[in-house]
């Protein structure tokens, strides 16, 4: 225990004033951006559902624009990381072969 404090006395935080005015001013603004990003991430959901968990951010920005929702790939991309959203990658250089990779057939399709 510090001298001049009692026992249970919380210990004094050390912050600026004008960090403390800052922060709270700017409460009522980062609550109505937490409250529109809970609201895309239930569009960006919805869309992912449709793409059957296919499109990325590239596609879902296009589609929310398409419905006419002004919103920028960089909050697209940050709405689907925090909610675990992520669509599927190309696989490319990847090829079917029946299983005689040196004989260079491939493996019918389908």
């Amino acid at each position: 225990m510090s001298p001049g404090r009692r026992a249970g006395e919380p210990l004094p935080v050390r912050i600026t004033r004008s960090s403390f005015c800052y922060w709270r001013r700017r409460a009522a603004a980062w609550a109505a951006r937490q409250a529109a990003d809970a609201r895309l991430a239930v569009r960006i959901r919805a869309v992912h559902r449709e793409s059957d968990g296919t499109y990325g951010v590239p596609r879902i920005t296009a589609e929310l624009r398409d419905e006419g929702e002004r919103v920028n790939h960089k909050r697209v991309a940050r709405v689907m990381r925090q909610a675990g959203l992520a669509g599927l990658r190309r696989r490319l250089g990847l090829l079917r072969f029946d299983g005689h990779q040196r004989s260079g057939a491939w493996a019918p399709e389908g």
